[in-house]
């Protein structure tokens, strides 16, 4: 990590957090990825090089810990209490970004396995009671080794299946990539997306009531974009 040179305890901070991907690191442990592989699903452009230096990085400093699985196959990532103090400001950072950044997100920033990998750390398992109901995802616009993802969702937890588990689907959800993006980030509500066609849902309405509950959006979701005045031409112009 390179030095501001400086005493300041803001530049000492920014020599820890500031580097590129550092954010995003502590932002996948703190959602629940703990394995080096579920930690890489949520930043899918860092290469697993960077990411096993950063992660030696981080536990050197103290804000992460490395331990043995149960099984003694695997490492399992933890925020430390410093780690954990941070996240906060990780949050804040959210914060700012949906309220101040002026555009949306580029074609390039359309990422299946990012949405799939967000997905699978915020839908809430228990929102449909302890009997088991299955969620088929469909996004209309891609090809069909990506088409489709399914939710296990049983005695309060949710599996995720990139293949057909073999169940009775119970809910079907579908829209393209770009518009299932916009409704997991807030950008259009689940009754905006539902009554402008944006997103088609079949089945009972005891589960389409409790959608809204499955999906369990973030707090980021809920923050409205700051209402700002449109640039303005420089004089002459």
């Amino acid at each position: 990590m390179k030095s501001y040179g400086q005493f300041c305890p803001v530049a000492k901070a920014a020599e820890l957090f500031c580097e590129r991907w550092t954010a995003l690191v502590l932002r996948s442990i703190a959602a629940g990825a703990h394995r080096f592989n579920a930690i890489h699903r949520g930043m899918p452009l860092m290469s697993a090089t960077l990411l096993s230096r950063r992660l030696n990085e981080l536990e050197r400093e103290g804000i992460v810990t490395r331990t043995r699985s149960e099984t003694g196959q695997h490492w399992h990532y933890a925020l430390s209490e410093a780690g954990a103090e941070f996240v906060p400001l990780v949050m804040a950072l959210g914060k700012w970004g949906r309220r101040w950044t002026r555009r949306a997100p580029e074609e390039g920033e359309i990422d299946h396995g990012l949405l799939i990998w967000g997905l699978e750390h915020c839908v809430d398992g228990a929102a449909f009671g302890p009997a088991r109901v299955v969620v088929e995802l469909h996004f209309t616009d891609q090809a069909d080794a990506r088409a489709r993802a399914w939710f296990v969702n049983e005695g309060g937890a949710a599996e995720l299946c990139l293949t057909d588990p073999g169940h009775a689907v119970d809910l079907y959800l579908a829209a393209s990539l770009r518009d299932m993006t916009h409704l997991y980030r807030g950008d259009v509500s689940l009754t905006e997306a539902c009554d402008s066609g944006r997103l088609e849902v079949i089945g009972p309405q005891g589960l389409r009531d409790r959608l809204g509950a499955w999906l369990n959006p973030g707090p980021l979701a809920g923050i409205a974009p700051a209402a700002v005045a449109p640039l303005s031409r420089a004089a002459g112009c």
